[in-house]
Parts: structure tokens; sequence; C-alpha cells
């Protein structure tokens, strides 16, 4: 964010402010009609997928960017990371965990009854929502913490992924500049990859938000997805098909 321009600021400020005013609304189906597109990805996921048995779990938990809410779920990035896994033969299984308005404390919550269910690869999406309600970094961190050693604690040889999140500028310089730094540092101690900002190229751009603003289209969904694969690819096995 830090290239975008001050106009380019503010309406990514004026967008991120709603996440947690409306993070549980849904937006009108006809989006996700209007904002769906059909990639050779998608094409190529049916046929593939018969190919391919699944040997390996990725849970994705998170919130409404998780969720897709708006869309249907298989146009959510999740759900077009599994469309792309499948087209290249990975065998694994993709959970979308997320939930509308969660924060890192709910998640906390949350987290044990989602983990009845083996996970190869976690990819952890939550703190949004915290930076949005002006919750102290030091709870966002500790909680954040706790999950990662949740997890790791029930699955000694799972993969975890951190995503990145960034604030509006309008949350304060010294607060938004220390929640920036809090993933990096916090992948950095725990050794865990990072996504370094979820929403980079789709944040504040409104042709790739639905029309409430405050949720990625289709297209933008896309190029989240595009985001995760350049780090999830890092934490999964080679492809392997089954025999012809």
């Amino acid at each position: 964010m830090e290239n975008n321009s001050p106009l380019r600021l503010l309406k990514f400020s004026y967008i991120f402010c709603l996440i947690c005013v409306f993070g549980c609304r849904e937006s009108p189906a006809s989006n996700a009609q209007k904002n769906a597109v059909v990639t050779p990805v998608e094409e190529s996921a049916a046929s593939a997928a018969s190919e391919v048995t699944p040997t390996g779990t990725i849970l994705f938990f998170g919130d409404s960017l998780t969720a897709g809410l708006g869309l249907d779920p298989n146009l959510a990035f999740p759900g077009l990371l599994q469309q792309r896994l499948d087209s290249l033969g990975y065998s694994y299984q993709v959970i979308n965990a997320g939930l509308s308005g969660e924060t890192t404390a709910s998640g906390k919550n949350r987290l044990g009854w989602v983990l009845n269910q083996p996970v190869d690869v976690f990819v952890l999406e939550l703190g949004a929502n915290d930076g949005l309600r002006g919750i102290p970094l030091t709870e966002t961190r500790k909680n954040l913490k706790a999950m990662i050693g949740q997890v790791r604690e029930k699955y000694p040889d799972v993969v975890i992924v951190l995503a990145g999140m960034q604030l509006p500028p309008n949350m304060g310089p010294e607060y938004t500049d220390e929640f920036r730094k809090l993933f990096p540092q916090l992948a950095q101690s725990e050794d865990v990859l990072l996504i370094p900002f979820l929403l980079r190229d789709v944040g504040g751009i409104p042709e790739l938000n639905q029309e409430d603003g405050i949720h990625p289209t289709a297209a933008g969904h896309a190029i989240v997805a595009e985001n995760v694969w350049a780090v999830l690819q890092k934490a999964v096995q080679s492809p392997s098909r089954k025999a012809s």
C-alpha cells in the first residue's frame, strides 16, 4: 500500500472501515452472477478432479474475506485454489472455515471444533477486524500466537501460513504501522509462512469489490487467490496423479 496515491489510500480507508460494520451482511446474489468469470483453471478443474484422489487437507480459517461473503463459495479464493490444485494434480482437499465478523478472540474460541478434522496445511486469516475495532495489538498478537500453538499441538507436522493484513491510515499512523508489522514479526518468531498482504491489488479498487464496497468480486477473489498461491505452493507437496 505504500506506493498508492493519496486518493487510493482514502478509498482504501473508507472501504476497510466498513468491514466490521457490514461484515455479516450479504450482498445481492446478482453480484456473484455479474462478476463471475470463467477461467481455464475452472474449465479444467472438473476433469482434473476425477484424476486426483485427495490425500491431504488445506484448511482456510478466517473471516468474511475467506468465507467469500456475497459469492458462490466456488468463486471465493479458497474455492478457486481448490480448482487450481485439482487442475495441477495436487491431491489436496480445501476446506473453507471462514466466518464473517470473526476476530482473533472469537477465532481462538472456535478453533478447537474446527481442528476435529485432520489438517496438513493451515492458513490463518484473522486480525483485520481486531485492527478496525482498535483492539490492543498485544491481544491480537497473543491470540494469533495461541492459535498457531494450538494447531501445532494437535498436528505437529502441519504447515502454517499466516495471511498479512494492513489498515487504512485513519486508524492513526502509529497503530497502523505497528499493525502492519505484527504479521511479518509473528511469522518470523513462530516460523510460519507469510502472505505479505492478502488484499494486494484488490483493496480500495472499486471495480474489484462488490456494491457494498467491502468484499471482493469474483474477479477480486481471483487476484487474492494468486496472492495466496504465491505462498501456498511452497507448503504443498509435489503433485501426483492417479495412474491412467
